[in-house]
């Protein structure tokens, strides 16, 4: 079945993981498989004030809708684009005295849609709202609370004069929010911003070494025409070379976990079991717990020990992290780093995150030679792990490539840059923005390099030149968030 845009894949059931998504043709690595905008999208209750209501970009300064005063624009072609999904939502705000939260003002815009355009199959949907899976049925007694809270405070932001839904439907909407609502991210795809419901993306399965990638694209504000200035939507990205038939998968969760514990995750947050080939063979686990190799190999006992230390010590970092306590997160990095390099191997999950956290907070605290050093051995580790097109690998190498040309270390920062802009370009294209800045450094590195190999002593005298005339660019705070998982699912 296809239709609208939607060609290239075709919607088929399997026995056990119920539907999926099929490719119809080939593709090759950085192909966009279809794009799709969003049936419905908000932006988290946290952030509501800077970032746009409908292309989800972070702004300096956003216009603020005159009637219910909650709804940001970037620009009138961003007001103008959001008017027919805002109109009932910004009269229901002002009947209600205030803007509910995000999960309510998503069920809102779903709803409100489907008294506009009728239930079934929307224009370029391959499945109807009401057909989407809710696991309502699997929620546990905490859930099952909480649904019952969100259909409550609904019901009351509810428009009286708006189309009276049932009581079924409407608890349908909620568990379909629950575990299918797809998180939406700033334009430099690093902060979680809101949560959208995308039908067709719904449809493809999870893998935990998938062949496709989901990226969000906040649309082109160089476009004239509106129709193009705010096209938010997903793209699916193809990972590696696919065949015509061979099904379409995304991975849910970070492949940098033990098949053991991303099995647990996805239980407990889509209520499935991953039988991928990963996980079944339990594929990497042994380099993800590798131990120092050589003569004498630790024993059993003092491997348990550090890795308990390990998990103890990231529990402090995340609390010295929470209160800016950056310092006291790089003098537990280095005493934990001290305690587990004689012991645990280079591609070692417990030292690859210790290496990564230290490497950012160094970087922050603008001790880069020190923050290179680490960034060099936690990609060294990630790339003997991860798939060599996962998007998360590309930004840990651009963040590798920036520190190392911080730090002045031209030649190997311009080819991590290399390394990251060719990741990239197959997981975010070529018109994302991200992508763009890497080309801009790209070429910026390129430079540098040949006036370092032309003279390194002019080279650092120029370089020290202007360090001195201008501060150098100091890296963003360390956050304390993971990059944004695919779907948007409440802890």
């Amino acid at each position: 079945m296809t239709k609208g845009g939607m060609e290239s894949v075709e919607l088929f059931t399997t026995k056990g993981k119920g539907r999926g998504l099929k490719a119809q043709k080939e593709f090759l690595p950085g192909d966009v498989i279809f794009a799709e905008p969003a049936y419905a999208a908000v932006v988290f209750d946290s952030l509501t004030h800077v970032i746009c209501h409908t292309c989800f970009k972070r702004q300096e300064r956003l216009h603020r809708c005159g009637q219910c005063k909650f709804a940001h624009y970037c620009d009138r072609t961003c007001q103008r684009a959001a008017w027919l999904n805002h109109k009932n939502e910004c009269s229901a705000i002002k009947r209600h005295g205030k803007a509910p939260t995000e999960n309510i003002r998503l069920a809102a815009r779903i709803l409100w849609k489907m008294e506009r355009e009728g239930t079934g199959l929307s224009e370029g949907c391959l499945v109807a709202i009401e057909e989407l899976q809710n696991h309502v049925d699997s929620f546990g007694d905490e859930e099952k609370k909480e649904l019952r809270a969100d259909v409550e405070s609904f019901l009351e932001f509810w428009p009286p004069h708006s189309q009276q839904f049932g009581m079924q439907l409407i608890s349908h909407i909620f568990g379909v929010i629950s575990c299918n609502g797809f998180t939406l991210s700033d334009q430099r795809g690093l902060q979680a911003v809101g949560v959208g419901i995308f039908p067709n993306l719904c449809q493809a399965n999870h893998d935990c070494w998938p062949n496709c990638t989901v990226v969000f694209n906040n649309g082109n504000h160089e476009a004239v025409r509106s129709m193009f200035h705010t096209q938010m939507r997903i793209e699916l990205r193809a990972l590696s070379k696919i065949s015509p038939g061979d099904e379409l998968t995304v991975s849910y969760v970070d492949f940098l976990s033990l098949s053991e514990e991303r099995r647990t995750q996805l239980k407990k947050q889509y209520y499935f079991d991953c039988t991928c080939e990963h996980c079944k063979k339990q594929l990497k686990d042994d380099l993800m717990l590798a131990v120092k190799a050589g003569d004498s190999k630790p024993s059993a006992d003092t491997v348990k020990e550090v890795i308990q230390l390990s998990k103890d010590t990231l529990e402090k970092i995340n609390k010295a992290r929470m209160e800016g306590h950056y310092h006291e997160v790089v003098k537990l990095c280095r005493d934990c780093l001290k305690k587990q390099e004689p012991v645990l191997g280079d591609t070692n999950i417990y030292l690859l995150r210790i290496l990564s956290i230290a490497s950012e907070v160094l970087s922050y605290l603008q001790m880069f030679e020190e923050a290179a050093d680490y960034a060099k051995r936690m990609v060294d580790g990630y790339l003997k792990i991860y798939h060599p097109n996962n998007a998360q690998l590309g930004m840990a190498v651009m963040r590798a490539g920036v520190t190392h040309w911080h730090a002045g270390l031209i030649e190997a920062g311009h080819g991590l840059i290399c390394k990251a802009y060719a990741i990239l370009l197959i997981t975010h294209g070529p018109s994302h923005p991200i992508t763009k800045d890497l080309e801009v450094m790209r070429v910026q590195t390129e430079m540098e390099l040949r006036m370092f190999q032309q003279n390194e002593f002019m080279y650092y005298k120029m370089r020290e030149a202007a360090l001195k005339n201008q501060t150098i660019q100091v890296m963003p705070e360390p956050s304390n968030e993971n990059a944004p998982s695919l779907f948007h699912k409440k802890e």
